[in-house]
């Protein structure tokens, strides 16, 4: 389970960053009629918040102090626009830190 502790309750990694959805484009050619395409690709932007939370713990403090801005990708799969069929985005990179 991803988290961090504090006291006895496990504190959320949202307490930590302030998140942000938003788009990226990308080309990817459908491997069904390989047509190829420059498709929106959503993202989950989370940036550090400026302070830690009140009530953090020293492990929470340290992780903190380690932690960085990172974006997750949102979107696994797609739709061709030419066939219309659904593929898997081919990029095994699903988690980029900035």
């Amino acid at each position: 389970m991803s988290g961090f502790l504090i006291s006895n309750n496990l504190m959320n990694e949202r307490d930590f960053f302030n998140e942000k959805q938003e788009t990226k484009q990308a080309s990817f050619s459908c491997p069904h009629c390989r047509q190829r395409a420059e498709y929106e690709v959503r993202w989950l932007r989370r940036t550090k918040k400026a302070q830690l939370p009140r009530g953090a713990g020293e492990q929470d403090k340290r992780q903190f102090q380690n932690s960085r801005d990172y974006m997750v990708r949102i979107d696994d799969m797609l739709a061709c626009r030419h066939c219309r069929k659904r593929f898997d985005i081919p990029s095994s990179q699903s988690v980029v830190f900035i």
